[in-house]
């Protein structure tokens, strides 16, 4: 019979802190390797898709980073604008630095006016390609884009093209449920979250701070 290890035994503590060593010392040559080989310098755009939580919240984190470090940023809410949030009272601090555009009306269930929303969508867009055609802008945030490609307020090819044609150095975050496959399919960084959890569930409203 095998007797327990004793993680107390200051031998046993010694080849478990040497294993250690080891193998973050392989993992080290491993990443170290892969960091040098990825020497290109270009705008990527990322996609925060998905039905859980913080898509949006990941995007104005990018944001407050890309302020810390020098550069301008562009927002544009799609469907949002009904309602003043936390990152919209925030980042309208910076009026040097942040330009922010929420143009929606609300969520599709509350304005239940399709060719309302259509027309809200298209000028919204339109404020997006300013931003996508200024090279002074490094990360432009287009937040609740993907609501507004589901419903076809906008069309998926003629965005796409204009993402594509945006200065060599532009980030571009897009956020919402449902991305379209061809809009994943030419976006960088594609992240999906997924609910485990939600307090909404359980009885307890959308929040400040954290909701909205």
């Amino acid at each position: 019979m095998t007797e327990p290890t004793d993680d107390t035994n200051p031998d046993t503590s010694l080849d478990i802190n040497e294993r250690h060593r080891l193998r973050m010392a392989r993992k080290k040559a491993v990443i170290d390797a892969k960091i040098a080989s990825a020497d290109k310098q270009v705008g990527i755009i990322i996609v925060n898709t998905g039905n859980g939580k913080g898509k949006s919240s990941s995007a104005f984190g990018m944001a407050a980073r890309a302020l810390g470090h020098g550069m301008k940023v562009g927002v544009v809410q799609f469907i949002k604008g009904a309602m003043a949030t936390g990152e919209e009272q925030f980042l309208r601090r910076f009026p040097d630095e942040v330009s922010f555009h929420a143009m929606g009306e609300g969520y599709t269930w509350e304005t239940q006016n399709r060719e309302r929303d259509i027309v809200k969508a298209q000028a919204a867009w339109e404020m997006a390609r300013s931003f996508l055609r200024d090279p002074a802008y490094g990360l432009v945030v287009l937040d609740e884009l993907n609501i507004a490609l589901k419903y076809r307020y906008l069309d998926v090819h003629a965005v796409i093209a204009d993402l594509l044609d945006r200065p060599v150095m532009q980030h571009v975050v897009v956020t919402g449920r449902a991305a379209p496959q061809e809009l994943i399919d030419v976006a960088d960084t594609v992240t999906e979250m997924n609910v485990v959890k939600h307090a909404f569930k359980a009885g307890i409203a959308a929040q400040a701070g954290t909701e909205w």
